[in-house]
């Protein structure tokens, strides 16, 4: 794996280990996650499992979960 930075090609971060654990009942349209080598955590679409990978740190996914589990996120669906 070369330099893993936002917007790469998720195909170059492999095939194998993508989990799709916000999956629900949106007829296949969901978000993948990746755990990288370096603790960081990469996303993509599952529809679109070619196209560009967006790659956050571990910090910044621990911040996200913690916000969204208090209801920081609510407003994104509301």
């Amino acid at each position: 794996m070369g330099s893993v930075h936002n917007g790469m090609s998720a195909v170059d971060l492999g095939t194998e280990g993508w989990h799709k654990p916000w999956s629900g009942t949106n007829g296949g349209s969901c978000v993948e996650a990746k755990r990288l080598p370096d603790g960081s955590v990469a996303l993509r679409q599952s529809q679109d499992p070619e196209g560009p990978a967006l790659i956050c740190s571990r910090d910044e996914m621990a911040a996200f979960i913690e916000g969204a589990k208090s209801g920081q996120a609510d407003f994104l669906i509301a």
